[in-house]
Order: C-alpha cells, then structure tokens, then sequence
C-alpha cells in the first residue's frame, strides 16, 4: 500500500519590498502631520478674520472720501485699531478653547513671528509721513503685514501663509501702479483677502 505523507502547508511568500516600502511612508506621513497638528497654532479666527475684512472695505471707501487731506491716514489708523481689538480677543478666545496659551508654544512662536513686521510697519509709517510719502503707505503695510502673516504661518495652519504671500503680491501691485489705486488695492486686499480666507478658515478649522 501507498504511505500517506502529510502534506505541508505551501510557505508562504515574503511581502514584496515595494510594499514594505509604501506602508513604512504611510506611516511616516502620518506621523510627521500628527506632529504637525500638535505643534501647529490653529487659534487663527476665521470668522473675526471675516469681520475685519468686511470692516477694511468700508474704511476703503471712506478713507477714499477723504483724498487728499489728513483724514485719510486717521481713517486707515483707525481701521488697523479696530481690527485689533476684533482680531485679538477672538484669538485669545480660540486658543483657550483649543487648549492652546498665547504666551507659550506654539502661540509665542506665533506672535513673534509677526510682530517684528508690525513694529516695522509702525516705525516706517511715521518716517515716510515726515517726508510726504504718503503714496508708499498702501504698498509698505501690505507688504509688512503679509511678510508678518506670512512667517507667522510657518507655524499655523495652511491657509495662513498662502494668505500671507497674497498680501504680499497686492503690496507690490499697489507699488506698481498708480497711486490713486491705493485705496482700491487695500480693500481688496485688506478687505477681500481676509473675507476669502477667514471662510475658509472658518469652515475647516473650527470657526
């Protein structure tokens, strides 16, 4: 008679290295954005980001009212004042919602990105208003302002930095073209940017 030998179960075969290689990615990606998200400040509000816009293109228009006089600076003054006071107690706001301390990472990383752009803003502003450049004032805070934003977003979230290069591309329109542009360009910008992106951030980054 036949002897019966049992059969062995078929080896199986070794995953390809090419998989290996596409799962070890994966969860690498996956990774490096938890990371990204736990160090990333998300206090931006979108929705006070939304109030400030539609309050910069009422100032445009007001401020242009007041061509060519002194009242057309104190307008735009006033404007980045009131922005403030909507801007930071929404942040402070979010972030102690979120958890997150403006005084400490990553907020600190935040606020000390920006700053110095502002400051800079400030100080330029009152050497260009002694010289009677008062032409230059849309493109330079613009500018300042999107580099601020721009470098602050290193350390938030997407939309903050895209936000911050716009700012930044409308400042050197504003330098580009004529002067009676100005006000024109800073309601797009200070006022249209923020409105677009502030819904954006809204709606994808919880308000």
């Amino acid at each position: 008679p036949a002897i019966l030998l049992p059969m062995s179960e078929p080896a199986r075969r070794p995953e390809p290295v090419p998989e290996l290689h596409r799962r070890a990615m994966d969860n690498l990606s996956f990774i490096r954005e938890t990371m990204a998200r736990a160090s990333a400040f998300t206090a931006v509000p979108g929705a006070a980001t939304v109030v400030v816009g539609v309050t910069a293109v009422g100032a445009a228009v007001i401020a242009h009212g007041f061509l060519p006089t002194r009242g057309w600076l104190w307008t735009w003054l006033g404007e980045a004042v009131l922005a403030f006071l909507i801007g930071a107690p929404a942040m402070a706001l979010k972030a102690r919602k979120a958890g997150q301390s403006l005084l400490q990472n990553p907020g600190r990383r935040f606020l000390l990105a920006v700053l110095p752009s502002l400051v800079a803003g400030a100080v330029l502003t009152l050497v260009l208003l002694g010289h009677g450049l008062r032409d230059l004032f849309p493109g330079l805070w613009m500018m300042l302002y999107g580099l601020g934003v721009l470098s602050a977003g290193a350390h938030s979230v997407r939309p903050v930095p895209l936000m911050g290069l716009s700012f930044m591309v409308m400042g050197l329109l504003a330098f580009a073209l004529p002067a009676s542009a100005g006000d024109l360009l800073m309601g797009l910008g200070f006022g249209g940017l923020h409105v677009g992106f502030g819904i954006v951030i809204a709606r994808r980054y919880g308000g």
